[in-house]
C-alpha cells in the first residue's frame, strides 16, 4: 500500500514539473509575439545617388562611401537603400533622373558632378548631399559655408586655389611656358564649367600666362582634332577643365597628349593612372567617405540648412614618369620630391 502510494506521489511530481514548464514556455511564446506585434519592422532608409557619368567611372568612389557608411552602421538591404542614377555623360537626362528619386521618395539624396543643381531644381525639401561639385556657394545653391541655409550641404571643390596651384606646377616643369590651352566642353559644360573658366583666366593673368580656349566634344574624332589644333596654335602645355565628361574620356585625353607631346596637369589622379603626366586635385576617395558622414547625421535626424560645408583636406600631387619619357619632358628634382606618388 505504502509503495503503490509513494508511485502515485513521483507521478504526480512529474506531472506538476511538466505543467510549470508548459506553462513557462507558453508565457514566453506569448510574450514574444506580443513584443514583434508591438515593434513595427526597422525601416529601411532610402539613399539615392545622382551622377553626370557613369558607373564604371564613380565605382572607386562610391566603394569608399559604401565602406564608410558600413563603418558607420549603415547596411545595404538591411537598414539602407541605395538607388543608383547615372547619366552616362548625357546632362541633359540629369533633371529626368533626379526626378526619379524624388518619385522614389529619397530620405536623401547625394550627388556628385552636375548633379547637386539639378538635384536641387527638382526638391527643395528632401536633403541633398553633395559629394564633390561645384563652389554651392557661388553657384547660389547655399547661403554661406558655415550655414548653407537650405535643404543642401556636402563638399565643395577649393577652385581658384587649385587651379592657380596647378598652372604654377606646369610653369615648374614646362622650360617657357607662355601659352596654355584650356581644353573645355564645348557644349552643355554648366555652371560648374563657367566657374572654372573665370578661375582659369585669373590665374593666368596673374601668371603672365596667354590662355587658348580649346572647345570640343569629348568624343575620339573631335578630340583628336582639337589636339591637332593645339598644336598649330603652339600651345606648349594642356590643361582641362574638371568635369565627369572629361573624366570619362580620360584615357583618350591622356593617350592624345603623349602622341602630340603636350604636357598636361590634371584634377584627378584617375588620368595619371591612365597616362597623364602629372595631376595635383583632392583626394575624391575621402570627399565620398566624408559624404557618408553628412548622410549618417542626416538620416539620425540633423538638418542639412545648419550642417556646414566642408572644403578638402587631403590633396594628392600624382606624377607619371613614365609618361614624361615618352613626350621628352625631364621633371625638375624640387617638384619630384613633392609628389605623393611617382608612377614609374
Amino acid at each position: 500500500m505504502k509503495t503503490g502510494t509513494r508511485s502515485l506521489k513521483k507521478r504526480s511530481v512529474v506531472i506538476a514539473r511538466h505543467s510549470v514548464f508548459g506553462a513557462a514556455l507558453c508565457a514566453m511564446l506569448f510574450a514574444f509575439c506580443v513584443s514583434a506585434e508591438a515593434q513595427p519592422n526597422a525601416k529601411i532608409w532610402r539613399v539615392g545617388y545622382l551622377d553626370p557619368s557613369s558607373a564604371s567611372t564613380a565605382n572607386q568612389f562610391l566603394d569608399a562611401f559604401r565602406r564608410e557608411m558600413n563603418k558607420l552602421g549603415w547596411i545595404e538591404g538591411k537598414n539602407i537603400a541605395i538607388d543608383y542614377r547615372f547619366a552616362d555623360l548625357k546632362l541633359e537626362r540629369l533633371p529626368e533622373l533626379a526626378a526619379d528619386l524624388v518619385n522614389w521618395k529619397a530620405d536623401v539624396i547625394v550627388a556628385a558632378g552636375g548633379g547637386p543643381g539639378s538635384a536641387r531644381k527638382m526638391t527643395s525639401t528632401i536633403p541633398i548631399v553633395v559629394a564633390s561639385g561645384i563652389d554651392l556657394v557661388q553657384a547660389g545653391l547655399a547661403d554661406s559655408l558655415a550655414r548653407p541655409g537650405g535643404n543642401i550641404t556636402g563638399l565643395s571643390i577649393l577652385g581658384p586655389e587649385l587651379i592657380t596651384k596647378r598652372l604654377e606646377m606646369l610653369s615648374e616643369v614646362v622650360p617657357k611656358l607662355s601659352r596654355v590651352g584650356i581644353l573645355m566642353r564645348a557644349a552643355g559644360g554648366g555652371t560648374g564649367q563657367q566657374q572654372q573658366m573665370e578661375e582659369i583666366r585669373a590665374a593666368a593673368l596673374s601668371l603672365k600666362l596667354v590662355l587658348v580656349e580649346l572647345p570640343s566634344e569629348m568624343e575620339a574624332d573631335a578630340l583628336e582634332t582639337v589636339f591637332r589644333t593645339a598644336g598649330q596654335q603652339q600651345v606648349n602645355a594642356i590643361i582641362p577643365t574638371a568635369g565627369r565628361q572629361t573624366l570619362g574620356a580620360k584615357k583618350l585625353i591622356a593617350e592624345l597628349a603623349i602622341k602630340y607631346r603636350l604636357p598636361a596637369i590634371y584634377q584627378e589622379q584617375e588620368f595619371v593612372d591612365a597616362g597623364g603626366l602629372m595631376s595635383y586635385g583632392p583626394d575624391f576617395a575621402d570627399l565620398y567617405r566624408r559624404a557618408a558622414h553628412f548622410v549618417d547625421k542626416i538620416l539620425k535626424g540633423a538638418k542639412p540648412a545648419t550642417l556646414p560645408i566642408e572644403q578638402p583636406r587631403k590633396f594628392q600631387f600624382v606624377i607619371n614618369l613614365k609618361t614624361a619619357k615618352q613626350i621628352g619632358l625631364t621633371i625638375p628634382p624640387n617638384v619630384l620630391a613633392r609628389a605623393d606618388r611617382v608612377i614609374r
